[in-house]
């Protein structure tokens, strides 16, 4: 699904991102975890075409994202509230998102519904603009849109920031319910270890660019290792 040849990015003399090869497979549920400065946010922000690489490509399903704007028919993803219009109302965004997708507006109440336990009646029917809801609220009208055109490339970054534990374990399943029903391949990054951990089949952990390891994560797998690493 996803292809990354001789990947560099520096910011004056940091290297935010140095990636000789790599590849992310159809299905994969891949956790990008590191601290701070690690690099996680500057990867997908290349791979979404936000910010041109100094050297290298990347590929999604054989797509480059910077020669073709193919890759968006089947990607879903969201960075931070910039990717949401934020003078409308949640109700008015995703009837513009349907509009755009030729998703008749049926259809969007409908696939608003398998996202009611993580609204949590906090989002819809309240008349708000989506500038003036809470930041975690926002956080969920980005993941939800993220997911409503079924894609089968789900880009999210830290998108357990700003939930509250209720709704983080909500998002948690909301997640392993995608995977398992369509197969996608879902790319996230967080700090939070436990849920990276708990929703991952695979984990690479990232250190000033770089990825210095990829494990496999079956039934929690990479759990102890990424403890003794964080615990240094």
């Amino acid at each position: 699904m996803i292809t990354i040849s001789n990947l560099k990015k520096a910011f004056g003399t940091t290297i935010a991102c140095d990636i000789p090869s790599f590849q992310v497979n159809d299905g994969d549920v891949l956790g990008l975890v590191g601290n701070n400065g690690a690099g996680k946010t500057t990867l997908f922000r290349i791979l979404l075409d936000l910010l041109k690489p100094d050297e290298g490509q990347v590929a999604l399903d054989g797509i480059d994202p910077s020669q073709s704007e193919a890759w968006k028919a089947f990607t879903g993803a969201f960075i931070d509230e910039g990717f949401l219009i934020d003078f409308l109302t949640p109700e008015e965004y995703f009837a513009f998102l349907g509009k755009i997708s030729g998703i008749s507006q049926t259809e969007v109440e409908e696939r608003l519904k398998i996202f009611e336990r993580l609204s949590a009646g906090e989002i819809f029917g309240g008349k708000k603009l989506i500038r003036n809801l809470s930041a975690g609220n926002k956080q969920k009208v980005g993941i939800i849109a993220a997911l409503f055109r079924h894609p089968r490339l789900v880009i999210l970054d830290e998108p357990f920031n700003f939930l509250d534990p209720s709704s983080q374990n909500v998002l948690k399943h909301v997640l392993q319910d995608y995977s398992q029903q369509t197969g996608a391949t879902i790319l996230v990054s967080s700090h939070n270890l436990q849920h990276t951990v708990d929703i991952s089949t695979r984990i690479v952990l990232l250190e000033e660019g770089r990825i210095i390891r990829d494990l496999p994560n079956t039934e929690g797998s990479a759990r102890e290792e990424l403890e003794q690493y964080f615990a240094q």
